[in-house]
């Protein structure tokens, strides 16, 4: 009788306890479910873009000219080119550039072949004919009334490219513009934020995040086509326009925003 109360006073207390361990994760569980949200989740934010331009005159003349020959050998091509190559710089030089405004773009040789059909076997084939050699400069100069008076003066003495003719920002203008521009993108983005959230009965009472990026553009490279001068054309300037360049800053704003 006693060993039978024993026995079950023991299955009892395992029973009790098992409903007791049982019951801890549920509440457990119940108090993680009831825990608040992290307060960055809750945030309220708007994305805007705000943009500023403006149109600035350019301070750079940028010009690439040269001499390209063809000769039946490598060594008579390179020799004319250099011989009238440093007649061109002389003139260049004459006509108000110095030392620094001039650099070599581009210089190469190679051969240069002549197709033709062999009569017995009908198959197109290649022969050897000579050797080309071009030697480009760029000049970059911030003396923009001598654009016609280069140009001019490189023809004159031998040159015959001018692959491109074309005006740009200096580096510190550039980045002086564009400085000024990105207040103004900035005020732009948070107007466009405020019109946007009127009707939303919301308002900006932050800022989270500003990315700022700036860029310039410029016209693409203008070609000049020389034909053989007459008399007349001689004592006339080749006529080059230069037009104002177009910079641009743009802003991105994370607003942080709540309600009126």
């Amino acid at each position: 009788m006693n060993k039978t109360i024993t026995v079950a006073a023991a299955i009892g207390v395992v029973l009790a306890l098992g409903f007791s361990l049982g019951a801890i994760p549920a509440g457990l569980n119940a108090q993680a479910q009831t825990e608040p949200t992290p307060f960055p989740s809750r945030e309220k934010t708007i994305s805007v873009t705000g943009q500023a331009s403006t149109a600035v005159k350019p301070d750079r003349l940028n010009i690439n000219f040269g001499v390209e020959v063809q000769k039946p050998t490598a060594k008579e091509a390179l020799d004319e080119n250099t011989a009238k190559m440093n007649e061109v710089i002389a003139a260049i030089k004459s006509a108000g550039l110095s030392d620094g405004d001039i650099s070599t773009s581009q210089f190469s040789i190679y051969p240069v072949y002549e197709s033709y059909q062999d009569k017995e076997t009908g198959a197109y084939k290649q022969k050897l004919i000579g050797y080309s050699v071009s030697n480009i400069v760029h000049v970059k100069t911030s003396k923009l009334d001598l654009a016609s008076d280069v140009i001019d003066a490189a023809v004159d003495a031998g040159a015959n490219r001018v692959d491109s003719v074309f005006f740009s920002l200096s580096s510190e203008k550039q980045k002086q513009v564009s400085d000024d521009l990105l207040a103004e993108a900035i005020m732009n983005a948070r107007s466009k934020a405020e019109k946007a959230l009127v009707p939303l009965n919301y308002q900006i009472i932050g800022v989270k995040h500003v990315s700022l990026s700036d860029f310039g553009y410029y016209p693409p490279p203008m070609p000049v086509y020389y034909a053989e001068k007459s008399y007349d054309s001689a004592m006339s300037a080749t006529p080059i326009f230069s037009s104002d360049q177009d910079v641009t800053a743009n802003a991105s704003v994370v607003f942080l925003i709540g309600s009126n």
